[in-house]
C-alpha cells in the first residue's frame, strides 16, 4: 500500500494546477498539459490550439508569472530552467522565492519534454519583445534555435514556426534584419531535408521580408522561383506569401499576376488582421491605376480603414479625373506617407497614366482640337509643351488608348466617333474573367473539404452524427481564432 502512494505520487504530472496558483498561471499550466498529451499523442493540433490559447494570455504575462511557471515546467538548476531565468528581470526576488519552494513541495518534478521546453522559450520571447528588451530578446531567440536544432521531433514544428517568426521580429526591431539572412537560409534548408512543409512556408516568408526590408527584389523572385512548391499549411502564411509575391511582380511591371495576388491576399486574411488588409489594399490600388482601372470607392470606405486609405483615395480621384496639377499637389501633400509605405516610386509611374487619363477625356469631349490646347487643357509644364503634347498623342493613339487620328500639317488631333462597347468583344472577356474567377473560388472550396475516414464504407447512427457535427463546429471555432490570433 505505501508502494502505490509512492507510486502515485511520483507520477503527478509537474503542471498540476493548486488553488493558490495566479489566474495567468492556471491558465499557462492547462496549456503545458495540453502540449504534453499532444507530444505523447503526436497530434499536432494540441499543439497548434496551445498556441492559439498562449497568444490569447499574452498581454497578461509577467516576470513572477513566467519564473513561477518555469520552476514548475522545468527541472531547477537544468541548463534550460538557467538560461529563461537569466534573461527575465529581477523583480520581486524574495516572493518569488517563496512561491517556488511552496511548489516545489507541492509537486515533485519529472523530466521536461522537448516541446514543453520550447514552448517555455516561446513564452519568454514573447514577453520580451512584449516589454521591449530586444537585446534580451535577441539572444532569447538565438538560444532557443540551438536548441531546436539538437530535436529530431516532428511535432514541435508548430512551435518551431512561431519561434522562427519571433526570431526574424526580434532582429528586425534592432535594424539587424540583414544579420540573420545566412541562419534564416540554413534553417529553410534543414526545414527542407526534414519535409516540414510549414517550417518551410514560414522560414520562405521570412527570407521574402528580409530581401523586401532591403529592396533586393531581384534576389527575392530568385528564391520564390527556385523554393520548393507545396499545399498551404496556413492561412496567415499563405496570405503573407501572396502579399510579397504581390510586391514583387509590381516592382517587375507584372501589374496584371500582381493584382490578382494582392487582391486574394486581402481576401483570405483575416477580418481582425486590419493592418495587413490596409497594406494590401493600398498596394491593390496603385497596381489597378497603374493597369489603367479605378478602384470602386466602396475599398476606400471600409470600416477602420477610412483614414489609412484618405491619400490613396485623394490620389485615385486625380487619376480619375486626369488632372495633372491636382496629381503634383497630391504627391506632394502625402509625400511622407507614401515614403514610409515604399509606394512612392510606383506613384512616380502614375503621371503617364494621368496624362493619359485627361487626354482619353479630350477625345471624347472634341471631335477636333489643336495640340496647343490639348498642352494647355493636360498644363503640361515643360519647355516646348506642344511638342511634348504631339509625342503624347502619337504614343496613345499607337497604344489604342484613343481613338483619332494626328494631323501634323494643321497641328491638331481629329477624334473618331465613339463606337458600341457591346459589338467589340471586350463584354465576353470581361464575362470570362468573372466566370474564371468564380471556378477558381469553387475549385479552392472543393480542396479544402475535409471527409470523415470510411464515410462511403459505413452509416452513421443520429448519435454518431450529432458527434460529428459538434466536433466540425468546434473545429470550425477554433481555425476562426487561428485567424485572429495569428495575425
Amino acid at each position: 500500500m505505501t508502494q502505490d502512494v509512492e507510486m502515485k505520487d511520483t507520477q503527478a504530472p509537474s503542471n498540476s494546477l493548486s488553488s493558490t496558483d495566479p489566474p495567468t498561471l492556471k491558465h499557462l499550466k492547462e496549456i503545458a498539459s495540453l502540449i504534453e498529451s499532444g507530444s505523447y499523442t503526436k497530434e499536432t493540433r494540441r499543439i497548434s490550439r496551445a498556441v492559439r490559447l498562449t497568444f490569447g494570455i499574452r498581454r497578461k504575462l509577467n516576470a513572477r508569472v513566467l519564473s513561477l511557471f518555469l520552476d514548475c515546467a522545468l527541472v531547477p538548476g537544468s541548463e534550460a530552467h538557467t538560461k529563461l531565468s537569466g534573461f527575465l528581470p529581477k523583480g520581486g526576488e524574495h516572493e518569488m522565492e517563496v512561491d517556488t519552494a511552496t511548489s516545489s513541495v507541492q509537486t515533485p518534478v519529472k523530466s521536461t519534454l522537448p516541446e514543453l521546453e520550447i514552448f517555455c522559450y516561446l513564452l519568454v520571447l514573447l514577453f520580451l519583445i512584449d516589454q521591449k528588451m530586444y537585446n534580451e530578446a535577441k539572444a532569447c531567440a538565438s538560444a532557443s534555435l540551438v536548441r531546436l536544432k539538437s530535436l529530431k521531433r516532428r511535432v514541435a514544428d508548430v512551435l518551431a514556426s512561431k519561434l522562427y517568426t519571433f526570431y526574424s521580429l526580434s532582429y528586425e526591431l534592432t535594424g539587424d534584419l540583414a544579420a540573420i539572412r545566412g541562419e534564416l537560409l540554413t534553417l529553410h534548408r534543414l526545414a527542407t531535408l526534414h519535409h516540414d512543409e510549414l517550417g518551410q512556408e514560414t522560414l520562405l516568408n521570412l527570407l521574402l521580408r528580409n530581401y523586401l526590408h532591403y529592396n533586393l527584389y531581384d534576389q527575392a523572385e530568385k528564391l520564390r522561383s527556385k523554393a520548393p512548391s507545396f499545399g498551404a499549411h496556413s492561412n496567415q502564411q499563405h496570405c503573407r506569401y501572396l502579399f510579397y509575391v504581390g510586391k514583387i511582380q509590381t516592382i517587375q511591371l507584372e501589374y496584371t499576376d500582381a493584382k490578382e495576388s494582392l487582391l486574394q491576399a486581402a481576401r483570405k486574411a483575416p477580418v481582425a488582421a486590419r493592418g495587413f488588409r490596409i497594406q494590401c489594399n493600398k498596394w491593390a490600388v496603385i497596381v489597378r491605376l497603374l493597369l489603367g482601372e479605378i478602384p470602386e470607392r466602396t475599398i476606400f470606405m471600409q470600416k477602420g480603414m477610412e483614414k489609412a486609405l484618405r491619400p490613396y483615395f485623394e490620389l485615385t480621384n486625380a487619376v480619375r479625373i486626369g488632372d495633372l496639377e491636382l496629381f503634383k499637389k497630391v504627391t506632394e501633400k502625402f509625400s511622407v506617407t507614401f515614403d514610409k509605405d515604399r509606394t512612392h516610386n510606383l506613384i512616380v509611374r502614375l503621371r503617364h497614366n494621368v496624362i493619359r487619363t485627361g487626354l482619353r477625356n479630350i477625345s471624347i469631349s472634341y471631335s477636333r482640337i489643336s495640340l496647343a490646347d490639348v498642352a494647355k487643357k493636360l498644363r503640361l509644364d515643360s519647355a516646348n509643351p506642344v511638342a511634348d503634347a504631339e509625342s503624347i498623342v502619337a504614343k496613345a493613339i499607337r497604344d489604342g488608348a484613343i481613338d483619332a487620328t494626328l494631323d501634323h500639317a494643321n497641328g491638331c488631333m481629329l477624334s473618331k466617333e465613339t463606337g458600341d462597347v457591346y459589338s467589340t468583344t471586350e463584354p465576353q472577356s470581361a464575362f470570362d474573367s468573372r466566370i474564371a474567377f468564380c471556378l477558381n473560388m469553387h475549385n479552392e472550396a472543393v480542396r479544402a473539404l475535409r471527409y470523415p475516414p470510411n464515410s462511403h464504407k459505413e452509416k452513421e447512427s443520429a448519435e454518431k452524427r450529432r458527434e460529428r457535427q459538434q466536433q466540425e463546429q468546434e473545429l470550425a471555432k477554433h481555425i476562426a481564432e487561428e485567424e485572429d490570433d495569428d495575425f
